[in-house]
């Protein structure tokens, strides 16, 4: 009797183990055939060129702007400055502004808002560059496109990640504006949408694509002829790379000048939607309180940031491009 019982028990362990070691070669098949798939729609996938400068663009806008961010937040305190300061009031500056915020805030303050321009960044420069790829190779495939053709491709490829991108802007914005107590972007994007609508989250359109749309245009005209001047045996040598930073800094200086007036409206609209219905109300303002001069507040910084990041970008973003074998 005890010997059935435990020839029968020896039976039912060994059916057990039997359906255990069938129930793990089940998993891991499964496990394999979903990584398989996995891996083989990744590969499909990274393939096209347009996701590849995608993944370029997004890399190199987060390298320059965890590097640059103290910049635009100099940049934008300048900006929103009080602007009812009495007559002969000594003039702020952005090394006071600088020194103000590593006091108040300590040094991580210079940072604050890195949050929302990550977020801002990683798939604004990443749509930024693959929607300039697809265009260049849908209408300029055969040869490069001209100074004019410039100007329209980098302005076409800007509006359309300007847009996708403006409600990030503006939480990025409001931000480094130190207006604000947000604590986080999710807060952020709660409290907007609570206390002023969804709507409050496209203000400035208007003066954000005058404000990109041209320096994307002009960056994009000023570098590319830049770097056509360059000598052959520069473009094809090991500093090939430093020449061509080189370009995209003159290019980002010529192209900041131009479109620092609007970027100064942007911000005051975006941090202050209530205050202007228009942003020619906001043009207004500016000028009758600050004069013309107004219109260039925070340009030093601004010029500093957008240069070495537009630099940096399209540095980075061509060698990657370069290495993934693709013309970019």
């Amino acid at each position: 009797m005890d010997r059935g019982r435990v020839r029968t028990e020896k039976v039912i362990k060994k059916e057990e183990k039997t359906k255990e070691d069938f129930d793990h070669t089940r998993t891991t098949l499964l496990d394999w055939n979903l990584f398989s798939t996995f891996k083989i729609t990744m590969e499909l996938s990274l393939g096209h060129p347009a996701l590849k400068a995608f993944m370029c663009g997004s890399l190199s806008g987060t390298c320059s702007t965890l590097l640059f961010q103290p910049l635009d937040l100099v940049k934008t305190r300048l900006q929103t400055l009080h602007s009812n300061m009495q007559p002969g009031s000594a003039r702020v500056g952005m090394v006071t502004v600088f020194l103000s915020v590593v006091r108040t805030e300590k040094l991580i303050g210079l940072w604050k808002g890195v949050s929302p321009s990550f977020v801002r960044t990683i798939p604004g420069v990443g749509i930024y560059f693959s929607t300039y790829y697809s265009l260049k190779q849908h209408y300029f495939l055969e040869q490069g496109p001209g100074a004019m053709e410039s100007v329209l491709l980098g302005a076409g490829a800007r509006t359309v990640a300007g847009v996708c991108m403006l409600p990030v802007t503006v939480l990025k914005t409001r931000f480094e504006s130190g207006r604000y107590n947000y604590v986080s972007v999710a807060g952020a994007l709660r409290s907007v949408c609570q206390t002023e609508g969804p709507r409050a989250l496209f203000s400035g359109l208007t003066a954000t694509l005058l404000r990109d749309a041209p320096f994307s245009g002009l960056y994009v005209m000023f570098y590319s002829q830049g770097k056509n001047t360059l000598p052959q045996e520069i473009s094809t040598s090991p500093y090939a790379a430093l020449a061509n930073f080189s370009c995209g800094i003159l290019a980002g200086v010529l192209a900041s000048l131009v479109t620092q007036p609007a970027d100064v409206v942007k911000t005051h609209v975006q941090v202050s939607p209530h205050l202007y219905r228009r942003t020619a109300d906001a043009v207004r303002y500016i000028y009758n309180e600050h004069g013309f001069q107004g219109f260039f507040r925070g340009g030093v910084p601004r010029s500093l940031r957008r240069t070495m990041i537009a630099a940096m970008a399209w540095t980075v973003y061509e060698q990657m491009m370069a290495r993934m074998g693709l013309k970019s």
